[in-house]
């Protein structure tokens, strides 16, 4: 993978991480409840999730690429179409919510890591989201594996870091989503509705 290439996709992880999901409510959440530390537990689990679902993801198509390297510009464009679409829904999505702080005191480690495990692996979508999305950086001639190492690694460490700090800001910017959230989510849905008419016209 070529460094610009990896520029673009480190980019498009960063957007894909700020947007709106199940995983990043998820963090604000707890992060406004029990606290930026505890709130690790409910991140790492997302991202152990995330990574299981982009093996899922890559090593499938890396078995219907084997059969012809035809299928990876078809899933590049049917991926693209996808992508169009996801934005045009993050784009008309009310405004994220948070909960209030919970009276009750800290959640379970191991509830708080299953429950980040469980968001990123259940939800259809996020299956369906990497299928299109992964396929726009993959190289049919090059190693899978290493290619696998270099994505999921990537978003990974994005994942970790963006949650972190949403968790870290939660109390700060849950006022602030009530606001600017609705105009939040249209700039994310513009990212999504630009990757997926520009990076299927890459080589």
């Amino acid at each position: 993978m070529s460094l610009n290439t990896w520029l673009i996709y480190l980019l498009a992880s960063i957007g894909l991480s700020l947007s709106p999901g199940p995983n990043g409510l998820l963090a604000l959440t707890h992060g406004a409840m029990y606290g930026q530390r505890r709130t690790l537990f409910t991140i790492a689990g997302g991202v152990l999730g995330f990574v299981a679902v982009i093996a899922l993801s890559m090593f499938g198509i890396g078995a219907l690429i084997r059969t012809s390297a035809q299928w990876l510009t078809v899933l590049k464009w049917g991926g693209g179409l996808y992508l169009v679409w996801l934005g045009i829904q993050v784009w008309r999505a009310p405004p994220v919510t948070l909960v209030e702080r919970s009276q009750s005191g800290p959640g379970s480690a191991r509830r708080m890591f299953g429950q980040g495990v469980l968001s990123a692996t259940t939800n259809p979508k996020a299956l369906l989201f990497f299928t299109a999305f992964l396929p726009q950086f993959m190289n049919a001639e090059h190693s899978l594996l290493l290619q696998f190492a270099i994505l999921a690694g990537t978003f990974a460490a994005t994942e970790l870091l963006t949650e972190y700090l949403l968790a870290s800001a939660a109390q700060r910017i849950s006022p602030w989503l009530a606001r600017a959230g609705r105009r939040f989510n249209r700039a994310c849905g513009g990212v999504f509705m630009a990757l997926g008419a520009l990076l299927p016209l890459r080589g």
